[in-house]
């Protein structure tokens, strides 16, 4: 089994991406990783060497047909030219043991059978602010994606008209051909193993049964999602090609940064200033919750950076069954701006203070019998 990575994947495009989307996304990917931009960089090389590879596969139309049948064992047998070495058989193995085999096993291929495809998966980013994101809401999208044509639902023929089995393959999506003493089958250039051929394309999808469109879309957000959480939305991807099933729909949640808080899985955390006079006196102040307003008492002699924890005003999540808390830290706020009176009052303090030593500082004092024990060390 081949261990490379799907070429669709390599290129992040769908397996329905127009010529013109696959050069996008080559070049993209080309002035990424090329060695001239990242010297020395063995990852972007391979990185390089990868997507020329995939582009060079996708880009080549009867390459690309053996890759979407086999994957990258047809596309191994295309190169090597099967059978007939170089110039010869161009079919990859499954047509090979068909035709040699099915006479006595049977056919399980899909000759004469319409091929559908499930149609690509999306991505949508949707922005939420953390009262959203808590209570949960509803809210509608718009998503640019492929659509089945209404016009002709689907058959990318004109309305009235209906595609007619290949004129190449008479319907059966491949092509006999003599190999030696081998019979051998390739997928059929003309209708590309589908068996069908529309004479008359329908004028709105020209003949693709798809068009692109711009949905509105509504996603109910659970209460308590958090940033990076996934919603699946089963089936509002893209619209499968020749009328297959659609893909999905992921939409990503991200939560805008909110002003006061910051979460933590089901904990709440915002800053509390304080004046110096409420630390050292102690009071009562107003602090929000996402519930409304409690009152927080702070203690007298309180130190700048001191939690408190309000239990229960937290959020809960999807994946909880019970509320977090709010971790409310006081930071102590130094005055500013002070005029000369305030000046010479606080001076006054400072003198107060220092008549009694360090019994009102003690982590000053802690700190400098620390500094004096480190000196000490250094000198003996």
């Amino acid at each position: 089994m081949s261990n490379k990575r799907d070429y669709y994947e390599v290129l992040d495009v769908s397996r329905n991406a127009t010529e013109a989307e696959l050069k996008k996304a080559y070049r993209r990917m080309a002035m990424k990783f090329h060695p001239d931009r990242n010297t020395g960089d063995v990852t972007a090389e391979d990185k390089f060497k990868e997507a020329k590879e995939a582009y060079d596969v996708l880009s080549d139309e009867r390459k690309r047909a053996a890759y979407d049948q086999f994957g990258h064992a047809g596309v191994d047998a295309t190169a090597a030219g099967g059978f007939g070495g170089a110039g010869g058989f161009q079919g990859g193995f499954g047509d090979i043991f068909d035709s040699v085999f099915g006479d006595i096993f049977g056919s399980a291929g899909v000759r004469g059978r319409e091929r559908v495809y499930r149609g690509a998966d999306l991505r949508y980013d949707l922005e939420l602010n953390l009262e959203e994101a808590v209570a949960g809401s509803t809210v509608k999208i718009r998503v640019p994606k492929l659509v089945l044509c209404e016009s002709c639902e689907g058959s990318g023929a004109k309305k009235g008209s209906s595609p007619v089995s290949c004129p190449t393959c008479g319907g059966q999506g491949q092509v006999r051909m003599q190999q030696g003493f081998f019979s051998v089958q390739q997928t059929c250039p003309q209708c590309r193993g589908q068996g069908k051929f529309i004479n008359n394309p329908c004028g709105t999808c020209h003949g693709q049964g798809r068009v692109r469109d711009n949905k509105t879309i509504s996603v109910k957000v659970p209460p308590g999602v958090d940033n990076g959480d996934r919603i699946r939305l089963s089936g509002e991807g893209e619209a499968g090609e020749n009328k297959g099933p659609p893909g999905d729909l992921y939409v990503n949640v991200i939560v805008k940064q909110h002003p006061i808080f910051t979460r933590d899985n089901t904990d709440l955390h915002c800053d509390v200033p304080i004046s110096f006079t409420m630390a050292a006196l102690g009071g009562e102040l107003e602090v929000p919750t996402l519930d409304g307003r409690v009152k927080l008492k702070i203690p007298s002699e309180t130190q700048s950076g001191k939690l408190f924890r309000l239990r229960g005003k937290g959020v809960k999540s999807v994946r909880a069954s019970s509320k977090g808390d709010l971790l409310c830290r006081v930071i102590v706020e130094t005055p500013v701006n002070l005029d000369r009176r305030q000046k010479e009052l606080l001076q006054k303090f400072e003198e107060s203070m220092q008549t009694g030593g360090y019994n009102h500082n003690p982590r000053t004092s802690s700190w400098l019998n620390g500094v004096k024990k480190f000196f000490d060390s250094m000198t003996n």
